[in-house]
């Protein structure tokens, strides 16, 4: 399909007022444009039930995609039973929805990284520097493999999804420490060194100090093919600033007061939402 205008919108975190607005302010015609989300699609926010109802009614019209982001794997481990819902996530109303399995079935299909044209990426929290664009798209393409497959697969993924170690990608690395490593750096990674090695604490802006030999990943040479627009969220800190010339944050930190931010492919044009969170 051919799009008048595509947009590329950093982590809602259920923030649906702000969603709403942000629609507003880019005069997006559902029939004509289309919406890509860096994942994190619920989580602090006002109305986490009905951002992922609108966002899953927008991509059943072709009007929208998203990636996962880690507050929506959360999500998925909290559904299948394997995580309880954290102190500050406002998801219960999901689980309570009679929609709730469709929503979340919806939602486990959904893709680690998405190409909206030839020259541009999206992922939730970047790609390391050790990987060139088809590594990426290769590994991405494993682990969704397992998360949108049966249940049985998908449970046993979840159950072992969570933790810091291999914190470095081997290629030689197999079955459910490949594939953590590789979500990890797809929806957790901030940090890391000159090998790829994450660190997974920092969490504050660039003028904070560093761990030795760490680095934001973006500010290791990177294996991007031509100059590839890569959009990434994950990382409120940055404020939503552009890195690089081809390397952008879309994180407004809305749920924290600030605002969603979005990204016209067409013409290089940011917009943002005339309000933030909803709370």
């Amino acid at each position: 399909m051919t799009y008048r205008y595509q947009y590329i919108i950093g982590d809602l975190q259920g923030c649906f007022a702000a969603l709403q607005a942000l629609k507003d302010a880019l005069a997006f015609d559902e029939q004509q444009d289309c919406l890509y989300f860096a994942g994190d699609l619920v989580a602090r926010g006002e109305d986490s039930l009905n951002t992922l109802r609108e966002v899953k009614r927008l991509a059943d019209l072709g009007a929208a995609r998203t990636v996962l982001g880690n507050h929506d794997l959360n999500l998925l481990a909290v559904w299948r039973g394997f995580q309880k819902i954290k102190d500050k996530d406002r998801t219960q109303p999901i689980f309570d929805a009679l929609d709730c399995d469709v929503l979340l079935n919806w939602l486990r299909k959904q893709p680690l990284l998405l190409q909206p044209t030839a020259g541009s990426v999206v992922v939730h929290a970047g790609i390391p520097p050790v990987w060139t664009l088809q590594q990426a798209r290769q590994y991405a393409r494993e682990v969704e493999k397992v998360i949108s497959g049966e249940l049985d697969d998908l449970d046993a993924f979840l159950s072992h999804m969570y933790g810091s170690q291999p914190d470095v990608w081997q290629e030689h690395l197999s079955g459910y420490e490949r594939w953590r490593v590789i979500t990890n750096y797809f929806t957790r990674m901030r940090l890391c060194d000159e090998n790829g090695r994450l660190e997974f604490d920092f969490k504050d802006d660039l003028s904070a100090p560093m761990p030795e030999g760490f680095k934001p990943w973006f500010e290791w040479p990177d294996q991007l093919e031509n100059q590839t627009q890569l959009f990434f969220g994950h990382w409120a800190a940055l404020q939503g600033k552009s890195i690089s010339s081809h390397i952008h944050a879309l994180d407004g930190g809305c749920v924290w007061g600030g605002q969603l931010i979005a990204y016209r492919l067409e013409d290089k044009q940011f917009f943002t939402s005339a309000t933030g969170c909803g709370l």
